[in-house]
């Protein structure tokens, strides 16, 4: 990892530390504007439950109430939304799916604007959950603005960190958002564990299973992302290798959906959180308070559930098995023991779905002990939710450094020859 880092401040690098500098410029702007609160709003001190969720992957934003307070968490809806519409369920989204780089292209398009319709929506009705209907309708109107107007401009850094710097635009904002609002998470976790007087040893012996839970998960996510089944591949090639077949691999991930599951669950967990602002009937609320809230059994049921159906669902839809056993077919590959066609694909349906199983329960796993151990402890909900924004954080991190370390590797090459 050091000898990569190096590799950047080379003199034969000068282009890719160019990059580098201005990735890490776009996120200082990201933080700046963070800090920037619209008139008119205050700063929001208590919790705000499941919200703490948008509020770390805005970087502290939205209890801020800062132009960027609604992130780039409306586009990431508008994705979901626009993958969803792809599975069949709209014939005209599919066709634009297999139209190729223009369907993709139109597809993008649509997505933006998706995304900003759905920030204006939020940028209204976040004012109305925070103050209530003490300001003038117009007054409403213009936070939205200001609020849509942040996102169209996070999502524009976002393309610039994507065409001019390193890695993937939209998950470094989330990223940095997220590492922006981790320290303020270990201190209250001290301050809310660590009490005073005869309890003080408990809670230090506390404080520390917070640490030792916390580095676990970070080991486990590591362990999960670079965890991969190999299904051996030969190619009936004769001009390829003078045995007449070369063998490779089909590599499939432990977690091929990366964070995303875990984002589409918080996403609709977080639905119920908006709308106790704004429902006053007793039963709805004490539905929604008893049935569909994480702290409580049902509720942390239904999110695990989520995590674990949404890692199947965004699996399958990344890699489709008939898609990838004809073109093995095509390309003269086929799986040792195997014969091609049907066969090949229920193979790789069934290996693909054990391996999927084995991933959404580590990563369900991995979301759940932090909102265990906070329910034990009694941590406030901007903890609880650690677990699920290290979850994305690291596996962020570590996508980064993998498009890093191969442009480093693809300079030194090209500069040897």
């Amino acid at each position: 990892m050091f000898a990569t880092f190096k590799q950047i401040f080379r003199a034969s690098n000068k282009d890719l530390r160019a990059r580098v500098l201005f990735t890490l410029g776009v996120l200082f702007i990201f933080a700046l504007g963070n800090s920037i609160t619209i008139p008119g709003m205050n700063v929001i001190t208590g919790d705000i439950g499941f919200l703490e969720l948008f509020n770390a992957m805005s970087g502290g934003g939205l209890k801020q109430f800062s132009i960027f307070a609604l992130g780039v968490m409306p586009y990431i809806t508008a994705s979901i939304i626009m993958q969803i519409l792809q599975m069949d369920i709209i014939p005209y989204f599919k066709e634009l799916k297999e139209m190729g780089e223009e369907g993709r292209r139109k597809i993008s398009k649509i997505t933006r604007y998706a995304g900003l319709a759905i920030a204006f929506i939020q940028g209204f009705f976040y004012p109305l959950m925070f103050l209530g209907k003490t300001q003038a309708p117009i007054e409403y109107f213009r936070i939205a603005i200001i609020l849509t107007a942040g996102t169209a401009f996070l999502l524009w850094l976002g393309d610039q960190i994507t065409d001019k710097g390193i890695g993937n635009g939209v998950s470094l904002l989330i990223m940095a958002g997220i590492v922006n609002t981790m320290p303020n998470m270990f201190v209250t976790a001290f301050n809310s564990l660590i009490p005073e007087a005869s309890n003080a040893l408990i809670g230090w012996v506390s404080f520390g299973l917070f640490i030792l839970l916390y580095l676990i998960i970070i080991v486990g996510v590591i362990w999960v992302e670079q965890a991969q089944r190999r299904i051996p591949i030969q190619y009936s090639n004769r001009s390829a290798s003078s045995y007449g077949a070369q063998q490779s691999f089909l590599p499939f991930k432990l977690n091929s959906a990366n964070v995303m599951p875990v984002i589409i669950a918080s996403v609709i967990m977080g639905l119920p959180a908006i709308l106790k602002y704004f429902v006053k009937n007793e039963s709805v609320l004490a539905f929604l308070n008893n049935y569909l809230s994480t702290s409580k059994p049902v509720g942390f049921i239904i999110y695990i559930l989520l995590i674990i159906v949404f890692t199947f669902i965004y699996t399958f839809l990344m890699i489709n098995p008939e898609e990838l056993s004809k073109n093995l077919n095509k390309n003269g590959g086929y799986i040792p023991g195997i014969r091609p066609g049907s066969e090949t694909k229920k193979y790789i349906t069934k290996v693909l779905g054990r391996i999927t199983f084995m991933g959404a329960m580590a990563i369900a796993l991995i979301a759940a002990l932090p909102t265990l151990f906070t329910e034990l402890t009694g941590l406030p909900d901007t903890v609880k939710l650690g677990g699920t924004s290290i979850l994305i954080a690291v596996g962020v991190v570590l996508e980064t450094y993998k498009q890093l370390e191969s442009s480093v590797a693809s300079r030194n090459y090209n500069n040897r020859r």
